[in-house]
């Protein structure tokens, strides 16, 4: 494994193009969830839902598409533990 910084791993998940990949990270309840997602899904969002209040690259959040949960996420970039993409696995300092 790997160590990358925070700002590493963001660009590894923005510069994925679509590809699933796995992240564990502390929830707002200071639990930690792992994550198996991917970027650019579009096929699920709704013709006519309201536009997002804020926006997430302020707060350092990446929408992302959960596969097991089956819905979007938002992803806090600020509390990634781990990484892995591309078959390679990372740990986030």
């Amino acid at each position: 494994m790997q160590t990358i910084n925070k700002t590493t791993a963001k660009e590894l998940i923005k510069d994925s193009k679509g590809l699933i990949f796995s992240t564990s990270f502390i929830k707002k309840d200071n639990t930690i969830r792992t994550l198996t997602g991917r970027l650019q899904v579009t096929q699920y969002l709704k013709e006519n839902a309201k536009k997002q209040p804020y926006k997430p690259s302020d707060y350092n959040l990446q929408p992302v598409y959960d596969l097991k949960a089956k819905g979007y996420r938002m992803l806090n970039l600020n509390t990634l533990i781990t990484l892995s993409i591309n078959k390679t696995k990372y740990i986030i300092k």
